[in-house]
């Protein structure tokens, strides 16, 4: 029997292959190449899919998944940890972009209700798309990264009310005051709803679904809440996507959150490539190839408004010119959850055809343009900062004191710290303790203040500015460690700080090999690469519990940095010379013993008992209660109840555990006790 829908599924999953393929290969996202399969298998395109509304109901389910993760990730802790910039920025940002939209369609003689929902649709940025190329260049955790995270994370939340609120854009009735009365007794009722689940009903019942251990079981719940909080808000003339979203937050608040995303995710990958191909059947190629130019103004125009709202909203919230036009840049494209609100657009009336035409051109356009100009905004960045500007707008205007400590207080031979991230803190940490002067640079407000109100030396600024770092006294300075995460802003301070200051000691951060020898070659004079210099410390602990002396590992650490971690890079057919690896002990084993009251040991001393002499072990060291006696005498007494740390044969340690009487299972086992002999 032929299944003409499952015949088209194939065809979307062969083709999606090819062209994901193929933009993968140019750095082209998979939404794209998704919308990209899309336009090709449509009926504007090569007409391989008949059957448009029935993938069209899949891809719902895809929506609905889409909202549903939203909702797991959804952290109230995380979000209050960076609540200026979600809130701040994001409502900036949104506000921004829909009142200037709303204008410019109020000029093209559009309606009220029309502009203000062109506004909803343009506000919206793309998660996926910029979440994945700040991953893949290691920007999140730079000023950049995290402030475009925060924006993109309140777009998230915003849509739930876009979606809410755009039926009544539409008019679909006409008591507007009765619907938003109903509409807030509707919500009430769902806030209690979502509070009594997420915190008795859903953990409990996860809870006893999670005890049988089948992973079958947990998925088909996890699933049935999604689509059963689905249904139940869409019975009460709310949105499936609402519902989902309810859902997710509702499990988002149990333990079992993280094992839910790991299960959900490749079932809502799969429906949610539907949902971008389905959006990509709608374009309509005959619509762009009558008017390419007049699209092409459009997209433009999209992409200068949205760099210029984001930066904007940046450039408030008082952070420096590069991150501004970094961030701006970044949210410039049109998201994908504008897609799911055109859908709602198109079914209240609110886009007309050639309308919604146009709006899928411009953002499948927007988003695919997006990676190339992200890559070439560093450059032009920097270009930038060399214009004759303001120096408040390189630098940014955070309205902090900068304080006593720092601006009135004279630094010789201190330590410049550029970033206060966690390597940051540990550096001010070790400094603090070691008596060392140092002062730190950072660009992160609420970090400011925290780390101000416990008396730290830290102010804002942007180090890529000379007078930022003319402030923290470069030119007396004797060390400058950056350990910020943009590789681009990294290059950026070490050929400052060496300018201004040429005798400074640098020691630079970098995530990756690559940028060692780059660094160098600007002027630093130590490089740390975070990926090797892991590995480094995880061998250390494997030669150290081989019971390799501490000196021939330390020589062996040295070995490899001085090479430049070649050892890392490449597949050497010889062993280095730290040891011949040979020597683990391998017969030899380390454990303890705890002596019970009836053994013959209890009350004799070590010469007595004579471990060595008539049982072929070494007595390591003793713990007695909290005590550890290290290499204890001849003449020291075992007790009752004592621990035993012994050396020898797996033999001569089978014949003497038959003399302890009771071996503690707890803590017989040569991972817990300490390889090192002195």
């Amino acid at each position: 029997m032929e299944i003409p829908l499952f015949n088209d599924i194939i065809i979307i999953f062969i083709l999606s292959i090819s062209v994901i393929f193929i933009c993968h290969r140019f750095g082209i996202p998979a939404i794209v190449g998704f919308l990209i399969t899309g336009v090709l298998a449509g009926p504007h395109g090569l007409e391989l899919v008949g059957r448009v509304h029935d993938v069209e109901i899949l891809a719902e389910i895809g929506v609905v998944l889409l909202l549903f993760t939203i909702g797991l990730e959804f952290s109230l802790k995380d979000l209050l940890r960076i609540k200026r910039a979600v809130f701040l920025g994001g409502i900036l940002q949104v506000t921004l972009t829909i009142g200037i939209t709303f204008f410019i369609a109020q000029a093209f003689n559009q309606s009220i209700d029309t502009s203000i929902f062109f506004g909803f649709l343009i506000a919206l940025s793309s998660t996926a798309i910029v979440l994945k190329q700040l991953q893949d260049k290691a920007e999140i955790d730079t000023p950049h990264g995290s402030i475009s995270l925060a924006i993109l994370i309140f777009q998230d939340i915003i849509v739930v009310p876009m979606l809410l609120f755009t039926p009544l854009l539409a008019g679909v009735t006409e008591q507007v005051s009765q619907t938003l009365f109903i509409l807030f007794l509707k919500g009430i009722v769902i806030i209690v709803v979502v509070m009594v689940s997420a915190t008795i009903v859903v953990p409990r019942l996860l809870y006893h679904i999670a005890r049988t251990r089948s992973r079958e079981l947990f998925l088909l719940s996890v699933v049935a809440i999604c689509f059963g909080v689905a249904w139940v808000t869409f019975s009460l003339g709310l949105s499936l996507a609402l519902g989902a979203f309810l859902a997710g937050l509702i499990i988002s608040e149990s333990e079992y959150s993280y094992h839910t995303i790991g299960n959900i995710l490749p079932l809502r990958d799969i429906f949610t490539s539907l949902f971008f191909v389905s959006i990509g059947m709608l374009l309509d190629l005959d619509f762009v190839f009558k008017q390419p130019l007049f699209i092409g103004l459009i997209v433009l125009g999209t992409l200068l408004l949205k760099a210029m709202t984001g930066g904007l909203a940046t450039l408030i919230m008082g952070l420096p010119l590069r991150t501004v036009l970094l961030v701006g840049i970044s949210l410039c494209q049109v998201g994908e959850f504008s897609f799911v609100l055109s859908k709602a657009g198109m079914e209240y009336g609110l886009l007309g055809k050639n309308t919604y035409q146009l709006f899928l051109a411009v953002s499948i356009m927007t988003m695919t343009v997006t990676p190339l100009i992200m890559n070439l905004m560093p450059s032009l960045a920097e270009a930038t900062l060399r214009l004759r500007l303001p120096e408040w707008l390189k630098t940014g205007f955070f309205p902090v004191q900068e304080g006593e400590n720092i601006t009135k207080k004279h630094f010789k031979d201190h330590l410049i710290i550029v970033g206060f991230g966690l390597n940051g803190k540990n550096v001010a940490r070790a400094s603090r303790i070691s008596g060392i002067p140092y002062c730190i640079i950072e660009m992160n407000p609420e970090t400011i203040r925290m780390e101000r109100s416990k008396g730290e030396p830290i102010f804002y600024g942007d180090a890529l500015q000379e007078a930022v770092l003319d402030h923290a006294r470069i030119k007396e300075a004797r060390v400058l460690v950056t350990t910020v995460s943009d590789p681009v802003a990294t290059r950026r301070i070490v050929t400052i700080a060496r300018k201004s200051n040429p005798k400074i000691f640098i020691i630079a951060r970098t995530r990756f090999l690559q940028e060692m020898k780059t660094l160098s070659e600007l002027g630093a004079d130590e490089i740390i690469p975070e990926e090797f210099e892991t590995s480094v410390e995880i061998f250390t602990r494997v030669l150290t519990k081989y019971l390799i002396p501490r000196d021939e590992i330390e020589r062996f650490i040295a070995e490899i940095r001085s090479d430049g971690y070649k050892i890392f890079r490449s597949s050497p057919k010889k062993s280095t010379s730290i040891h011949d690896l040979t020597f683990h002990l391998s017969d030899m084993e380390i454990t303890s013993f705890r002596i019970d009251g009836n053994s013959s040991f209890a009350g004799q001393t070590i010469s007595q008992i004579g471990f060595r002499k008539n049982y072929g072990v070494t007595l390591l060291a003793v713990k007695r209660d909290s005590r550890i006696l290290a290499n204890p005498g001849g003449d020291t007494i075992i007790s009752a109840h004592d621990i035993i740390i012994i050396l020898g044969s797996p033999t001569k340690i089978a014949e003497i555990t038959r003399l302890t009487v009771n071996v503690d299972e707890n803590i017989s086992t040569s991972s817990n006790v300490s390889t090192k002999i002195v």
